[in-house]
């Protein structure tokens, strides 16, 4: 069986699924990436067995033909090729021959009915979203994931429906994201499901800031995305998430008010003598006034004073400088609005105008 592709056809597909190719795999064939072609469109599948990756495109020959490559020898070899040559793909029994130009290639293939499939899914919500405010929504949540925690259900992003609500969250016990989205849902009560971490980062890299529609399917085991070009497949997390709400302080009494680059880079400074493992500084507020203070074991100290909108009475509170600055990188407001009530609360962290995505940070003991 013979096919030609063009490598800028091939190489943007191949990219896409790619990152569902885990480096080391129990199964050999999930090293290989599933090569269809029928009817003049090609198909490009990836799994880990808890995520699958599937990318169409159109070809110019109308042969059918199914084997898989090895995914990231075919990704390496079509990056080197040279720009808008075309490929020629001999396929035999267990190999394939690529050819392009003077270049010649002999891949290693594995049988396309050995490749595992997710199962089929028993969609029971299905409704769409704008691409750009779903990959949004993402950016603004996902830094807040628990990497690798024991509590396996903050492994992962919440996403929680209502009739007229959206919401994202992510917590990892320390610090809480939380993303809204104001839309009409085809739920009548509140349903959640947990994204996997690796769903999570990889639907943050494949989704654009277009505004065309993605369709998203859930069923009781798995997520599905659809946009023009891709299929994203991911089970979900059999866990519950912690009740959120309670974390989020609704007391906070005193309100401060900065500018978002000003506050960003004193911390950057001020973080450069924190102390290493804990990263913490203490932030002492006073009318108008910020002093952000750090030291560390080595006896070294920074300390930096900022005007602020603040006419409450003094505070000083400790954090770990890493988690304001994940919030602060993410919030795109000129100035970001600080509640907080006390030295041992967390405090909540917004644009001054929108409270569409809600940072909680938790305090630290200095």
């Amino acid at each position: 069986m013979n096919i030609i592709i063009n490598r800028e056809a091939l190489l943007g597909p191949l990219q896409h699924v790619i990152g569902a190719v885990e480096r080391k795999q129990t199964l050999p064939i999930l090293g290989n990436v599933l090569f269809q072609s029928s009817q003049g469109q090609l198909s490009l599948t990836a799994t880990d067995l808890e995520i699958e990756l599937i990318a169409n495109f159109k070809i110019d020959s109308q042969e059918d033909l199914a084997t898989t490559l090895p995914a990231r020898k075919l990704f390496d070899i079509c990056k080197a090729l040279p720009e808008k040559s075309d490929i020629n793909f001999n396929i035999d029994d267990n190999k394939v021959n690529m050819t392009s130009g003077r270049s010649r290639f002999t891949l290693s293939s594995l049988p396309a009915q050995d490749f595992p499939r997710l199962d089929e899914i028993d969609t029971q919500l299905d409704f769409n979203i704008p691409q750009g405010t779903f990959k949004l929504l993402i950016e603004k949540t996902a830094f807040a994931m628990a990497q690798q925690d024991v509590r396996y259900y903050l492994n992962g992003l919440l996403m929680e429906l209502e009739p007229e609500n959206l919401k994202l969250v992510a917590t990892d016990g320390h610090r809480l994201a939380l993303s809204e989205y104001k839309t009409s849902l085809p739920v009548s009560a509140v349903k959640q499901i947990i994204i996997p971490r690796k769903g999570v980062l990889e639907l943050a890299r494949l989704l654009t800031h277009e505004e065309n529609m993605v369709n998203i399917k859930i069923s009781p085991n798995h997520i599905r995305i659809e946009t023009d070009a891709l299929v994203f497949t991911s089970k979900l997390i059999d866990g519950k998430f912690p009740d959120y709400n309670r974390v989020i302080p609704v007391d906070g009494n005193k309100n401060l008010k900065v500018n978002r680059d000003l506050l960003k880079q004193s911390l950057h400074r001020i973080a450069i003598l924190s102390n290493e493992k804990y990263r913490g500084i203490r932030l002492s507020l006073s009318p108008n006034n910020l002093n952000i203070q750090a030291n560390n074991p080595d006896q070294e100290e920074a300390q930096e004073e900022i005007t602020v909108q603040y006419d409450e009475s003094n505070v000083e509170i400790g954090f770990n400088v890493t988690y304001l600055l994940d919030v602060l990188a993410v919030l795109n407001s000129e100035d970001v609005l600080i509640k907080l009530k006390d030295a041992n609360s967390s405090c909540i962290i917004t644009a001054p105008d929108s409270e569409q995505f809600r940072y909680v940070v938790m305090p630290m003991r200095l």
